[in-house]
């Protein structure tokens, strides 16, 4: 039996079942925010009625335009990324972009080969968490004229824009954290990526003096921060208080002190870094650094469509800051 060719359902259809015109309609579909949010869902109504699919490639040849934005992250998992990466999916998805996710694995070979493959697809814009490094990529990014958005750091020599913070001084102010409280006798329990050990370099440099040091591949994890708890105590039984490089490792830390009966934080105190949600609900609730990455995925999104939209940015760099926020685990 022959088989039968439906017919190709167009936007001409949509537009006929929405009543309105066919550049109406076209806009509803590709650029809602130049639309009321009543005609979008109007069309949108008419093409889930139709059953229209839009050709997304024909329309990116079309405008030159892909309509997708590449966001890199050093692994999907790590939890201080993921309410960055929920405001930025939010923030595009209003202006009717899509977010294509890279994970780096924290390798920079790794980094490059993902970036010239989002090069190749005709992103129309790059966020990264983190700071672009010293790869080809570069200046193929340059080249193409692909908006970029650094994230989670900083420099006083961005490639483009930039929305993150000091980890230096996010490792000072824990250090004068630390010795407002009297503890001179600290370590720290880090990953080995390059943030956590700026993180570190800054604690150190503060503190005045090399303090024991436990370093665990990234990302960390509850298990790696047992191991350093107990490879920090080895170091020196006496230790008073522990700076860990995520809210993770701190968990394990806590979890090895309460292993071995020691008080938190009578005989150890435990600060993290990143501000997670589990981190109030501890036992004991955990003292972090607190950053907004929410706010620095939704200040990405925005700067990135105003340069998509042919706009200046102002300003192009954003510094979040952060704050720590003291609970049980240093509290006393």
């Amino acid at each position: 039996m022959a088989s039968i060719k439906q017919k190709s359902i167009t936007l001409h259809d949509v537009a006929r079942e929405a009543g309105v015109s066919l550049i109406t309609a076209s806009r509803a579909l590709g650029n809602p925010d130049r639309v009321s949010a009543r005609t979008v869902a109007r069309v949108q109504a008419a093409a889930d009625a139709v059953g229209y699919i839009p050709n997304l490639l024909a329309g990116g040849l079309k405008s030159r335009r892909s309509r997708m934005v590449a966001a890199l992250v050093p692994i999907i998992s790590v939890q201080q990324f993921l309410p960055t990466i929920q405001a930025l999916t939010e923030q595009l998805d209003r202006a009717g972009y899509q977010l294509l996710l890279g994970q780096t694995g924290y390798d920079r070979a790794r980094e490059t080969d993902l970036l010239n493959s989002m090069v190749g697809r005709q992103v129309d814009g790059i966020v990264m968490a983190g700071l672009l490094g010293d790869t080809p990529a570069r200046a193929r990014i340059r080249a193409a004229g692909i908006p970029l958005v650094e994230t989670w750091d900083t420099t006083e020599q961005p490639f483009d824009m930039l929305v993150g913070f000091s980890h230096l001084d996010v490792g000072r102010a824990v250090a004068e954290y630390f010795l407002s409280k009297g503890w001179t006798r600290v370590g720290a329990a880090t990953g080995d990526d390059q943030r956590a050990l700026i993180r570190r370099q800054g604690f150190v440099e503060h503190i005045g003096h090399e303090v024991a040091t436990a370093v665990v591949p990234a990302p960390s994890s509850l298990g790696s921060g047992r191991q350093a708890g107990a490879e920090l105590l080895r170091k020196d039984p006496a230790i008073r208080a522990i700076f860990c490089s995520s809210d993770t490792l701190a968990e394990g830390v806590l979890t090895e002190a309460r292993a071995r009966g020691l008080r938190v934080p009578e005989d150890l105190a435990v600060c993290g870094f990143g501000g997670t949600h589990f981190s109030g609900y501890l036992a004991p609730t955990l003292t972090t650094v607190h950053v907004d990455g929410a706010r620095i995925g939704a200040e990405a999104g925005r700067i990135l469509l105003e340069r998509c939209r042919g706009e200046t940015p102002s300003p192009g760099v954003i510094d979040v800051g952060f704050r720590i926020i003291e609970r049980e685990s240093t509290a006393g």
